[in-house]
């Protein structure tokens, strides 16, 4: 027979050692995919803001055609780059996903594993940030600019 548990006593749920750490290699797996992401983002965001540098650059050099064809294509460009935009909130979030995942990881280890004597303490990393939602903009009209 169990001793009846206190009212402030939390349950404990007892997890195998090794379900623990397949979890924690998991959650590090995405973290790693999240931190690849956020390079392929950045990297096609250049690429993008250098072709639009270009193509402004063509169509600057036809200052002098202000045909409807070239201000249409010239406001169109000005609306692309608004919307790259949301590459910085997609990188906010993947850095906001991360922090998550590594705070879940490294509390993971420490309450099931915990440490032993000449290992180094892991950093405390917030499993509820401070910030739930750092990004809380979902769409961006062109020549609106809202901070986040």
């Amino acid at each position: 027979m169990q001793p009846p548990q206190t009212p402030s006593a939390e349950p404990a749920v007892q997890v195998p050692v090794m379900v623990a750490a397949e979890l924690q290699d998991s959650l590090l797996v995405v973290m790693r995919d999240l931190h690849r992401l956020e390079g392929l983002l950045n990297h096609a965001t250049s690429n993008l803001l250098a072709r639009f540098g270009e193509a402004n650059v063509l169509l600057s050099d036809n200052a002098a055609d202000d045909s409807p064809t070239v201000m249409a294509a010239r406001a169109a460009l000005r609306n692309a780059v608004t919307e790259l935009q949301f590459h910085d909130m997609a990188c906010q979030l993947i850095v906001h996903t991360t922090q998550v995942l590594q705070g879940c990881a490294f509390r993971l280890a420490a309450e099931t594993m915990g440490r032993e004597d000449e290992e180094l303490e892991a950093p405390v990393v917030a499993m509820q940030p401070e910030r739930p939602n750092p990004v809380t903009q979902s769409e961006m009209d062109a020549g609106s600019i809202e901070l986040f």
